[in-house]
């Protein structure tokens, strides 16, 4: 569910430091990344080895403690967070964050971060519905910071009412809402393919193409994020494979063939992003081969696309033409041939669609003729255009 994604835990003085152990545990189990900013008065709950061994990363606790290499903590820490929570959160440590004060490595790490934050007040009854408090949490929810509300109860210091931090439970539900707000692909499983085949000339030689594997990756990564399972099988890629993914790597056309049509039938959509070698050299050269000329007489590989298109039945199908040329009428050719539902066509000589570059622009043609452009955008943008139109169909 959170698998890629970048938590860091702020932990202030609180009795409820023992209930963010239980966050960092549910937020790895989730998949995401964790990192721990605990403040000096955080510790007297709760030992840093304690967070350390659940996030199976360093905690920070000292912002002047000497660094291995040019890694400024507050700064590299405040980058890397898709959200930026603090559980729990104290009168104290509100009242810096409302005020714009820095004066240890978790309020500085917070005014550095431009990422989503999310608050988990802890504290007594009268010191939450002080007028002081409340005008602190008020300036910060008019600033966009995002509050999970305290609960009503027996507090640890024997009051009775609203001041009892949010159970881990409701915590990590809510950082899983906001970075995950659509769950549209929940239940279904995705077969994705990415990258670049290669096919062997001789010992030593092959040939293959400049697919990248971005587009397939972030394809990946935006059905994740939707809910869903996904296959990913991928040749030669730029990047790594999303994590969470069932990653399967493959070398040749062949292989990718067979991997697909193992895999799709438990699929319910398969999106093919990869760009497999159309042709592979009739005879391979055990040897390298030297000579002043070279002739390679090719044959066909087999038709990923196709083989999975004749037997879909109600599964959907969505492929990329990649065209240098006649974009639409290349297109509507493909998606025909192929018995696709949906073909993501793109110019590769166009500024900006090309391989191996973060954006990309794209026509959208589904079985029923209807054409949308995406214009340039990036690919995890055009990503979410094309779960969109697959769900529509």
């Amino acid at each position: 569910m959170l698998c890629g994604k970048s938590v860091v835990l702020g932990v202030s003085g609180g009795i409820a430091c023992y209930k963010a152990c239980e966050i960092v545990s549910r937020l790895k189990k989730a998949g995401a990344d964790v990192d721990v900013i605990m403040t000096e008065h955080a510790r007297e709950f709760v030992a840093p080895l304690t967070f350390q061994t659940l996030a199976k990363s360093a905690v920070v606790v000292d912002e002047f403690k000497p660094v291995k290499g040019y890694d400024i903590k507050h700064i590299s820490l405040a980058k890397k967070a898709d959200i930026f929570v603090v559980a729990p959160a104290t009168a104290n440590i509100i009242a810096k964050f409302a005020n714009g004060i820095a004066d240890d490595m978790l309020s500085t790490t917070y005014l550095a971060s431009n990422a989503v934050k999310l608050i988990c007040p802890a504290m007594n009854v009268n010191m939450y519905e002080d007028s002081v408090t409340q005008k602190n949490i008020a300036s910060l929810k008019n600033s966009g910071v995002i509050f999970c509300e305290p609960g009503e109860g027996l507090l640890a210091c024997g009051d009775i009412g609203k001041g009892r931090m949010a159970e881990p439970e409701a915590i990590v539900k809510a950082i899983t809402e906001i970075l995950t707000p659509l769950q549209d692909l929940d239940g279904k499983t995705v077969l994705i393919t990415a990258g670049g085949t290669e096919e062997n000339i001789d010992a030593v030689r092959v040939i293959t193409n400049k697919s990248s594997g971005k587009m397939g990756a972030a394809i990946a990564s935006a059905c994740m994020d939707r809910g869903a399972d996904v296959i990913f099988v991928h040749g030669n890629i730029s990047v790594e494979p999303p994590k969470g993914v069932k990653a399967v790597k493959v070398r040749t056309t062949q292989e990718m063939y067979d991997v697909c049509n193992r895999e799709f039938i438990n699929c319910d959509i398969a999106i093919l992003a990869g760009a497999p070698a159309d042709y592979r050299p009739k005879k391979v050269s055990e040897n390298k081969i030297k000579s002043e000329n070279l002739t390679v007489e090719f044959v066909k590989n087999p038709d990923i696309a196709k083989s999975l298109g004749e037997v879909k039945g109600n599964k959907r199908l969505i492929i990329f033409a990649a065209e240098t040329e006649n974009l639409l009428d290349n297109a509507k050719g493909k998606l025909l041939r192929k018995h696709a539902d949906l073909v993501v066509a793109n110019d590769v000589t166009a500024k900006g669609a090309g391989f191996d570059v973060d954006t990309n622009i794209a026509t959208l043609i589904d079985s029923c003729g209807n054409i949308s452009e995406s214009g340039k955008v990036s690919k995890r943008q055009l990503a979410d255009l094309i779960i969109d139109k697959v769900l529509a169909l």
